[in-house]
């Protein structure tokens, strides 16, 4: 399991109506392509770019402009629960059914630092803690920190024996299908080539 490192120095000193000011900064920057991705581009996700790039607007416009061309060439959306499941068939890679104490998803990772690394770039893996169930004071200091330990699995050292479902998981995750599937349909399909060319045009 792995967290991301603590708020920035920025972040800490930041006003919530400068964190807006900011967050309209980028918008601004991304141009009319925002409206088109609503979720990508909300509040809360413009504020994690911003976070990424320590409150630069121009580097988190930049880097958000990266995921959405990312989005757009490769579309990460049309990826379907049976192309995946044999990952989490044996809990090895799942989205957990809980939050972290600030409300952002959790997604759980048992295969070992040795083959998590290698899917992560220089600066991220930087960025990323690693938390060792069996070592004390990773525990106390990160999961305890940042998970409800009454709903961690026990697997992690928490309180939770229900364990992973798989069945009642793959129930769920093809139920997000449809609703993602509707999601992009409802947003895309309209206009078939509209938004690559627009975006395209304004980086």
């Amino acid at each position: 399991m792995s967290f991301k490192r603590s708020k920035s120095e920025a972040e800490k000193t930041l006003s919530p109506e400068e964190q807006q000011t900011m967050i309209g900064e980028v918008r601004k920057i991304i141009g009319p392509i925002a409206d088109k991705f609503s979720t990508l581009c909300s509040d809360a996700s413009v504020l994690r770019y911003l976070r990424a790039r320590n409150y630069n607007t121009k580097k988190a416009a930049k880097m958000l402009k990266g995921s959405i061309k990312w989005r757009l060439e490769f579309k990460p959306e049309k990826i379907q629960w049976d192309d995946v499941a044999q990952e989490a068939e044996r809990g090895r890679l799942y989205k957990a059914d809980y939050m972290d104490k600030q409300g952002r998803i959790v997604f759980v990772i048992r295969p070992g630092i040795q083959m998590v690394k290698p899917f992560l770039e220089p600066k991220t893996y930087k960025k990323v803690i690693f938390v060792y169930p069996d070592n004390p004071r990773s525990r106390r200091m990160v999961m305890e920190e940042h998970l409800d330990m009454d709903k961690l699995e026990s697997y992690f050292g928490g309180k939770n024996t229900v364990g992973f479902n798989y069945e009642a998981y793959a129930q769920k995750m093809k139920e997000d299908d449809k609703s993602m599937s509707d999601v992009f349909d409802s947003c895309c399909s309209s206009s078939p080539g509209f938004l690559s060319s627009e975006f395209h045009e304004s980086v």
